[in-house]
């Protein structure tokens, strides 16, 4: 599961950094916990290649209850094409979800222990995701949503957890972007590991564990 992000990237650095056109909506303030059903930035694959910010949990246009979008806050890329919530919005509506970084918590250790994961670089990391819109029937009201696309662990994640979220390279950004819809069999090859290369973690502070703590020292480094 991918279920903790950081975004401490300004919008405006995101928008040089993915080359893109502008900004339609983005998180106003830097993020360091990052939690399901918060706005996080986006961006659709409308062929606007414009920065947008969404609610983090689908909820896919045919569901009564919005509540659905708590459990949906990421789709398993091994299923993502069967699975009735999924399988539309991945020929239809795609996005990348931009974070820079991504929290795990290690289960073997008691109190289980808290890991930041990242690039080396400290740039953006541009993930698989899905986007839904969805109008209330009662209301009205229309919430733009997401999740994020995970898979299984690279050598960096193996030993904290089973899953990660599936990171994508540039070119694997342009095909996932294509404002057409696109036939599974293309895209499903995309939902692999991402190469431990770049990236890095390192074990934070436990005061990330609680949700309405969204303060720097959540992605600070633990000293050794």
């Amino acid at each position: 599961m991918c279920g903790r992000v950081t975004v401490r990237t300004s919008p405006d650095q995101l928008v040089a950094e993915l080359g893109l056109a502008g900004i339609r909506a983005a998180v106003d303030r830097p993020r360091y916990n990052l939690c399901p059903t918060q706005q996080m930035p986006v961006v659709v694959n409308d062929g606007a290649r414009m920065l947008d910010a969404f609610r983090w949990g689908l909820i896919p246009s045919w569901a009564k209850d919005p509540s659905i979008g708590s459990k949906l806050i990421n789709a398993r890329g091994e299923t993502v094409a069967e699975k009735p919530s999924f399988r539309t919005a991945l020929k239809k509506r795609r996005c990348l979800v931009l974070v820079d970084g991504w929290y795990e918590w290690k289960q073997s250790t008691k109190p289980k222990t808290p890991y930041h994961f990242h690039r080396k670089d400290g740039k953006a990391l541009a993930l698989a995701g899905l986007w839904e819109e969805w109008t209330a029937p009662d209301t009205g009201e229309v919430l733009n949503t997401c999740t994020i696309i995970t898979t299984g662990p690279n050598a960096l994640m193996a030993p904290i957890h089973d899953r990660m979220p599936v990171i994508l390279a540039p070119q694997a950004q342009e095909l996932w972007l294509r404002p057409e819809p696109q036939d599974p069999a293309v895209l499903l090859p995309l939902l692999v590991p991402f190469s431990e290369d770049t990236l890095e973690a390192y074990e934070v502070s436990r005061v990330v564990n609680s949700p309405t703590n969204d303060i720097p020292a959540c992605a600070e480094r633990v000293a050794a």
